[in-house]
C-alpha cells in the first residue's frame, strides 16, 4: 500500500484492519523502480496532489503521478490494483457526474490522474492485474492537516490557527464533499469486488455543497466569522462538481446483502 501515512491512507490503514485484512505499508519511493510485488493487492494512493502547484511544475506532476503508477503496475502480475483517482477528471457539468461522464481534465495534476486510469485500464485488459478506479471528490472530516483543502481552512480559520484564507472566485463553486471514513469503505468494498482481468471505476462522493456553504454552515457552528480574502477565479478552477455515486451504493449494496 502507497500512501498509507497520510491522510486517506491512515483510514483507509484502520478500515483494512476492521474487516480483517493485513495492511503492508510500502516506504519507497515511487520514482524508483519496484521489484516483484508478492501482496494480494495494491492499494495507491501516493502521489502529488495539489491542484494550483501542478501548474507551475507539470513535469514533476507527471514524473511522480504516472511514473510511479507504471513502476507499480510493472512490479505486478496477477494482483489487484487499486488507483486513487480524480473527480478532476471529468468535464464540468451542471449534472451530477456518472462514471460514464465525458473526462476532460482541466489542470495538469487531473491529466496526470487520468494518464494513471488508462495506464491501470490497460493492464486490466491485458489480463496482467484486476483494476478498480476510485474517482475521489473532496475528502474532508476530522484529522486532516491539509491546510489548502476548503473545510479544514475554514475550521482552523475559526479556531485561529491559521490567519485567514483564500477563495478565488465568487465562492459559488460547488463540490461534492465525502467523509474520509466512507472514502476509506469505499476502499475495502471495491479491493474485495476486484478480480484478476476486470476494471472498474467508482465515483467516491457524498454532499454537495458550495464554498459559501461551507463558510456559513462553519460560522453557525463555530459562532465566529471566517476572514476570506477574494481572489480572482483560477483558470483551472471547475464552477460545478457533484457526484453521482449509484454504482458504488450498488456495490456497497450487494457486499450487504452477501452477509
Amino acid at each position: 500500500m502507497t500512501g498509507a501515512t497520510g491522510y486517506v491512507g491512515r483510514a483507509v490503514v484502520r478500515e483494512l484492519q476492521v474487516q480483517g485484512h493485513e495492511p503492508v505499508l510500502s516506504r519507497q519511493r515511487l520514482s524508483e523502480p519496484f521489484h516483484s510485488i508478492t501482496a494480494d493487492a495494491v492499494i495507491h494512493l501516493a502521489g502529488a496532489a495539489r491542484v494550483r502547484e501542478s501548474f507551475e511544475d507539470p513535469l514533476s506532476y507527471y514524473e511522480t503521478n504516472v511514473g510511479g503508477t507504471l513502476n507499480l503496475l510493472k512490479a505486478l502480475e496477477g494482483q489487484r490494483f487499486l488507483l486513487a483517482s480524480t473527480a478532476g477528471v471529468y468535464r464540468p457539468s451542471d449534472s451530477p457526474l456518472t462514471e460514464e461522464s465525458v473526462r476532460e481534465p482541466s489542470s495538469p495534476y487531473a491529466a496526470t490522474k487520468a494518464a494513471a486510469e488508462d495506464l491501470v485500464a490497460w493492464a486490466a485488459r491485458s489480463g496482467r492485474i484486476g483494476a478498480t478506479t476510485l474517482r475521489l471528490f473532496n475528502v474532508a472530516g476530522g484529522g486532516d492537516t491539509d491546510t489548502s483543502r476548503v473545510i479544514t481552512r475554514a475550521v482552523a480559520c475559526a479556531a485561529g490557527t491559521v490567519p485567514g484564507m483564500e477563495v478565488y472566485g465568487d465562492g459559488m463553486a460547488v463540490r461534492d464533499f465525502v467523509h474520509v471514513r466512507d472514502v476509506a469503505a469505499a476502499f475495502v468494498v471495491a479491493l474485495e469486488a476486484c478480480s484478476v482481468g476486470t476494471s472498474s471505476v467508482y465515483n467516491v462522493g457524498a454532499t454537495s455543497a458550495s464554498v459559501r456553504d461551507v463558510l456559513d454552515a462553519v460560522s453557525e457552528v463555530t459562532g465566529r466569522s471566517v476572514d476570506v480574502t477574494w481572489k480572482p477565479a483560477h483558470p483551472g478552477e471547475v464552477r460545478f462538481q457533484r457526484a453521482d455515486v449509484s454504482r458504488l451504493r450498488a456495490l456497497a449494496g450487494s457486499r450487504v446483502a452477501r452477509g
